[in-house]
This record gives structure tokens, C-alpha cells and sequence, in this order.
């Protein structure tokens, strides 16, 4: 005897309710039989069978009910089916999952093939279950839906967001191009538009990845096809075009950038990407003095003029990009210190105001937290504690902590996923370890204070990073430090700025906003590096065997006219001579800059070498055992690249000067006990390079001390180096408490 079809039927619902499919399969069954004019039973039949895994079985029993409808029925059944696949799908999403939400949307699809939105579900859930390809988006036929006809009724924000994540997942098949462009001819809102490929730009850009760059530089020009003088997305053009190797678009965008700035705020930052962009090229150096000039002026007239806005936060790109490049042009720290610092108490006043109702800046400050009965904890924040200068030096502090005495948290900004790099140095050997994906700098401060309680923050990045700058700012820490990054940056928040006896002038912190705290002996230490196999050969390089070869090995920004001058000097002081020209900028810019000073100063350009780059770093610092001289750069020295040729015992020329970034080279030479190569004015530089190419047994002598200075100097002594920071941290703190 059959059940009562209410009482079947509440059974099928709750055996789907449960997640019982088969059993709801089997009851709906007898529904069909029972009442085979109730359409909805079959409806609830095929999903009950889909949802068990019976797709061909579900799709069947749709198709035969649909197949032998009358033509006046086909249209409202089929809404019903579409109606309770969806109520279907939402369950499914809700619950994530998204196998079976893709499931059910196919078969929504053979069902209702125009329906925009679930179109557009299926992109978006065959993106997150790494199905999309160019083939996916050709089957749906979205791109013909989409230039056939307006829809009027769409949720713009969610066809662009879908947009988005096709590209960012298959960029840059051009069926997707052609679906992007489809999706633009809706009539967009260009607000949104804007709104939507900017965020979605910055957020490509931040994740370091040189396979995005293209799509960033796609993104941007959408942007500026709805309004040419959009600032962020001029700036992030102009930054990729050059992340690209397309120098003189580059700057071609940077300069567009500068014209559509309407305020001073926005004009010093154009100005700071376009000085910059410049200085990779080694070409336009009287137009960088000139526009040093301009934001000079800018600068003090912001500082005049500066009114709190509750509606916009001043830009942290006054301090990050816009400070730093004149320490390329000069060597003047007594003109660039205070400017950078006028503007970085400005820009700290402006976010501590913003940033108030989410964190109170003085909180911290006036309630000392003095702790007796724990560990000090010291946090490092950065972005680039993985494959960069900074995680290559960082990490051996980390390896050496005392972790007895003290807890240490490192907290990594913009960071998506945690490399085997950062994990092993940064995550694995530390107390806590926080990565912040994108959150607001006000948030990362509140966690800093109030979920850590850190006692001592250190920024590892300084102004080479504003998400940075703008947690210190906000002084989550009661003792706040700068250490490595790019020189100090001028932030009131920061108490202290790690040196060491060489690294800055004694007359530095006349200058200086940070209280200068001087280590005993090296403001860094390393244990070593990788080194790979050489790649290079004098034979491969048409070099005769008994020739000397200087190296420069620099980024294009450092290439200052006055120094690439003494360089080929030096060439023309030493006929049997060669120099290597290698590092990141625009090579034909670089070639044409070095080929005319040569000319100028009767060089042949046969005896130069430019130089790509190496297959990575291990690779690079093997290279370096070509040199027989490694020649620095001034007013900018190097400093990683300093450290791997000391290492790799390759005698060094450098120029030393006044300001942080003129004695890095300096600090680390005297901290290996070698003092040839060290040169105090531009005729000195030229001396000891042509010294040293003269005089082999000079640089053999050098190379051995170099060599057994592993075994001694404090260059290289990471566990000394350690426990002088921690002493350094323990003083500051009785300072703080002492208060």
C-alpha cells in the first residue's frame, strides 16, 4: 500500500534537508509514480541525483519532462527548474561547497544558457577550482552573450569582479581580452570601472611578481581610457612600464603623471616617480637637479600649508618615494635629512589623526608597560623579509636570537603566501610569526599593541616600504627602531636608528630626528652567502688572459656621470684594462651614457662590457670572482652587492662621504680590517684603483686577508653581532622604563 503523497514528500524534503540523497532520490521516485503531473517531483528527482553524484541520471530525467512538455509549458517549467536548481546552488555555496556549486550551475546552464549571472558564477567557481582556461570561456560563449545585447539590469560590480579574477588566473589569453572588452561595452559606470582595475592593479603590483606586470599594465590603461589624468593609475603605469624594461614609456607615463597633478602633495610625489624613473635610465642629469629644485620648494610649502583633511590622509609616497632619490644626486645629508624629516612629522601628525578611531597613537607612550615577569618582545616588520637584501641579511639575526631571554615576532606586510625562504629564516625559528595580507595600517598597528603587547618594534624596511612607515607612525610599540631599509626615516614614532661607528658621521645626529644608537664594531653582520657556479669566462668575453678587469656591478640608479667619468679615467690610466658593466636598469640607456663619457675621455668602447643578468643570486656572486678590482658607486655605495664581494675576496675601491648611503662600503671594509681601496676624494679613488690594478701581489695580499677574515672579523661574526643587538635592545628598554 503506498504512502500519502504529503507524507512522501515531506520524507524526500527532510532525507534532502539531511543530505540523505539517495534516499531522497528513492522517495521522489515514488512521488513520479505516484503523481507523474507534478513536474516539481522530477525536478527534485534529478537533484536529489545530481547532488548524489548520478549527473548523466540527473540530466535525463530533466530533459525527458522538458522534451514532452506542450509548448505553452516548456517556458514556466523551466523557470520552476531554474528556481530550485538555485536555491540548490546557494546552499551549496554557502556551505563552500564549491564542486558540487559548479555542479549544479552547469547543469543550470544547459537549462537557462543566456542567463548572465549564472554565466558568470561558473567563471568565477571554475577560477577558485582552477578549471578556468581560455577553452572554459570559449564553451560558455559568454563574449557573444555579451556584444549581442545591453543588460540592463546587471550588477556591474559583479561582472567586473568576475572580469577581474579571469584575468588574474589566465592572463593574457586573448579570449580573454575579447571578453574583458565585451564586458566593457555594458555601458560600465566609469567610476567603478576605475574603482575596480585600480585595486585589483595595486594588488597584482604588490605581490612582487614579474609574471603579472603585463596584466597591471593592462589594468592601468583601462583606467585611463575613463580618465586620462587618474593619478593612481599613471603612477602604477609608470612604475610597471619600467618593472617591464619599457624605460621610455616609463617615463614618457611618469611625466603625464607630473602635468595632471593638481596639488603640491601630488606634484612632489610625481615628481619623486619621475626623478626616479630618470635615474634608471643614467641619462637627465641636469633635469634631476632641476626638478630637486622644485620639490624642494614643494616641500615647504606643504609644511606651510598643511591642514588636517578628516576626508583624505596625506600621501606616505611624500616619504617613500619621494624622499630617498636625492641621496642618488648628492652627497648632502646636512640639505636632505631635515626636509625628509620636516615631511615625515607632518605625514606622522596626518595619520596618527586619521588613525584614531581605530588605534590611539599616544596610548602606549603615556602608560608605560613595564614587565617583570616576562620575556622582552621584540617584533620586526617588514615586506621583504624573503629573497631580498633585507631577508638575506635579516635572517641570520633571527637564526642567532637568544630565545631563552627573548620572544621574537616578525610580521610580514603584503604578503599572500609565505615562501620556503621566509619560512625557514623567518617563521619557523621566531615566537610568532603574522602575515597581513592587506589589511589597514591602523589594524596591523592595533595587533602590534594589543594583541602582542610588543615591547620594541624594529622596521626592517624603512622608507623603502609606506606600509611600514605607517605603522610606526602610529607608535604601536613603546620602543620603536630602525634598522637596515633605506637609511632612517625621519618618523618622530622612531626612537632610535641602529649604526655603528662608521656608518654615519660623529656630526650625524645634529641632523638626525632618531636618537643614533652605535653598535661596537658593524651595524650588520652575515655568515655568509650561497655562491653557485661562475657563468662568466674571459674567453667568452673576448678578454686577454693577462688583462686586469673591473667590475661595477650596481643598480642603473647609482650611475652618476661624475663617477662613471672616474671609471673610464681609470681605464685610460691603465692600457691593459677592462670594465664590466652589470645591474638593473635600462641597458641602452646605460651602454649610450657610458660609450659618450669613454669618447669624452678617449677610451675605446671596445674595452667595455655590458653585462646581462645572472640566473639568479647564487649564480650572480659566483661571477664576481672575475674581477680582479670591484669598483664602487658614490654618492650611492653599494651594500648587499659590498658585502658579496668582500665575502667572495674581490678587492674593492670606494668613495666615501657624509651621508648614510656614501659608507656602507666604508663601514664594511673597515670591519674586514682591509683599509686599501678606501677613498676619501674623487683623485684618491682613481689612485687606489689603478694602484690595485697595477699591482697584483696587492690584491693577492688583499684577497687572502679577505679570505681568512671569515674566520675572524666582525663582518662575519653573526652570534657577536647578535648578542651586541640584544645588549642594545636591553638598554633601550631600561632607558624606556627609567623614564
Amino acid at each position: 500500500m503506498s504512502q500519502p503523497t504529503s507524507s512522501l514528500q515531506q520524507q524526500a524534503q527532510t532525507a534532502l534537508d539531511q543530505q540523505e540523497y539517495n534516499q531522497a532520490a528513492f522517495l521522489y521516485e515514488q512521488l513520479v509514480e505516484q503523481e507523474p503531473e507534478t513536474v516539481q517531483h522530477a525536478w527534485y528527482l534529478g537533484l536529489a541525483r545530481l547532488l548524489s553524484g548520478m549527473e548523466a541520471e540527473a540530466q535525463f530525467t530533466w530533459m525527458m519532462v522538458l522534451s514532452a512538455a506542450a509548448a505553452e509549458q516548456v517556458e514556466a517549467w523551466t523557470v520552476e527548474l531554474v528556481q530550485i536548481l538555485q536555491t540548490a546552488v546557494n546552499q551549496q555555496e554557502a556551505k563552500e561547497n564549491w564542486q558540487m556549486a559548479w555542479a549544479i550551475r552547469q547543469h543550470l546552464r544547459e537549462v537557462a544558457p543566456a542567463d548572465l549571472k549564472n554565466l558568470l558564477h561558473l567563471v568565477q567557481l571554475a577560477v577558485k577550482l582552477e578549471l578556468f582556461d581560455g577553452d572554459y570561456l570559449e564553451s560558455l560563449q559568454l563574449t557573444p552573450l555579451l556584444q549581442s545585447q545591453a543588460f540592463l539590469e546587471l550588477d556591474q560590480r559583479f561582472l567586473f569582479s568576475t572580469v577581474l579574477q579571469a584575468l588574474e588566473f589566465f592572463y593574457p589569453d586573448p579570449r580573454l581580452i575579447e571578453f574583458t572588452e565585451a564586458a566593457l561595452t555594458q555601458s560600465l559606470e566609469p567610476r567603478l570601472i576605475i574603482e575596480l582595475c585600480s585595486h585589483e592593479a595595486a594588488r597584482n603590483y604588490n605581490k612582487n611578481n614579474s609574471a603579472f606586470v603585463d596584466l597591471v599594465i593592462y589594468l592601468s590603461e583601462i583606467c585611463l581610457r575613463y580618465d586620462s589624468n587618474e593619478l593612481n593609475s599613471l603612477k602604477l603605469l609608470s612604475t610597471s612600464y619600467e618593472a617591464a624594461g619599457r624605460y621610455d614609456k616609463a617615463i614618457d607615463i611618469a611625466r603625464r603623471y607630473v602635468e595632471a597633478c593638481q596639488t603640491p602633495e601630488d606634484r612632489a610625489i610625481g615628481l619623486g616617480v619621475l626623478c626616479i624613473r630618470l635615474l634608471k635610465t643614467g641619462l637627465g642629469w641636469e633635469d634631476l637637479h632641476r626638478l630637486f629644485e622644485q620639490q624642494k620648494a614643494l616641500t615647504a610649502q606643504l609644511a606651510t600649508d598643511y591642514q588636517y583633511n578628516p576626508n583624505r590622509p596625506l600621501d606616505i609616497a611624500l616619504l617613500t618615494s619621494s624622499s630617498f632619490y636625492p641621496y642618488y644626486i648628492s652627497d648632502n645629508p646636512v640639505i636632505h635629512r631635515p626636509l625628509q624629516n620636516q615631511i615625515a612629522a607632518i605625514l606622522q601628525t596626518d595619520l596618527q589623526l586619521h588613525a584614531k578611531t581605530v588605534f590611539n597613537a599616544k596610548r602606549k607612550s603615556e602608560t608605560p608597560r613595564i614587565k617583570t615577569n616576562r620575556k622582552l618582545r621584540i617584533g620586526y616588520i617588514a615586506r621583504y623579509m624573503q629573497q631580498h637584501p633585507v631577508g638575506y641579511i635579516a635572517r641570520w639575526l633571527m637564526k642567532y636570537h637568544d630565545y631563552e631571554k627573548f620572544d621574537i615576532y616578525t610580521y610580514h606586510l603584503h604578503t599572500q603566501t609565505i615562501s620556503n625562504f621566509t619560512d625557514y629564516w623567518f617563521v619557523q625559528p621566531v615566537t610568532r610569526s603574522v602575515k597581513f595580507e592587506d589589511p589597514s595600517w591602523a589594524n596591523i598597528a592595533k595587533h602590534i599593541a594589543e594583541n602582542d603587547e610588543i615591547d620594541i618594534l624594529v622596521d626592517l624596511d624603512s622608507i623603502t616600504y609606506t606600509e611600514a612607515c605607517n605603522v610606526m607612525a602610529l607608535k604601536p610599540a613603546p620602543v620603536q627602531v630602525t634598522w637596515m631599509g633605506f637609511d632612517a626615516s625621519g618618523i618622530p614614532a622612531v626612537d632610535y636608528y641602529i649604526a655603528d661607528p662608521y656608518v654615519l658621521p660623529e656630526s650625524a645626529q645634529d641632523y638626525y630626528s632618531e636618537t643614533i644608537w652605535r653598535l661596537p664594531s658593524t651595524y650588520l653582520a652575515v655568515d655568509g652567502f650561497e655562491v653557485g657556479v661562475p657563468t662568466l669566462r674571459r674567453d667568452l668575453l673576448n678578454i686577454p688572459a693577462d688583462a686586469v678587469i673591473y667590475l661595477s656591478s650596481q643598480d642603473g640608479r647609482k650611475r652618476h656621470p661624475e663617477m662613471i667619468r672616474l671609471q673610464l679615467q681609470i681605464l685610460r690610466e691603465l692600457p691593459n684594462s677592462y670594465l664590466l658593466i652589470k645591474g638593473l636598469g635600462d641597458a641602452a640607456s646605460l651602454k649610450q651614457a657610458f660609450e659618450q663619457i669613454a669618447e669624452s675621455e678617449g677610451v675605446a668602447a671596445d674595452r667595455l662590457r655590458f653585462l646581462g643578468r645572472d640566473m639568479g643570486e647564487p649564480t650572480h656572486r659566483a661571477n664576481l670572482g672575475i674581477a680582479d678590482v670591484v669598483l664602487d658607486t658614490y654618492p650611492y655605495n653599494g651594500a648587499t652587492t659590498t658585502l658579496e664581494t668582500l665575502w667572495m675576496g674581490v678587492p674593492l675601491v670606494t668613495r666615501v662621504g657624509q651621508q648614510w648611503a656614501a659608507r656602507n662600503s666604508y663601514t664594511m671594509l673597515m670591519n674586514v680590517g682591509v683599509s686599501e681601496g678606501i677613498a676619501w676624494t674623487d683623485e684618491e679613488y682613481v689612485e687606489w684603483a689603478v694602484r690595485l690594478g697595477k699591482d697584483a701581489a696587492l690584491r693577492h695580499d688583499i684577497q687572502l686577508r679577505l679570505l681568512q677574515s671569515r674566520q675572524t672579523a666582525p663582518l662575519w661574526d653573526t652570534r657577536q653581532f647578535a648578542r651586541e643587538m640584544e645588549n642594545a635592545y636591553t638598554q633601550m628598554w631600561q632607558k624606556y622604563i627609567e623614564k
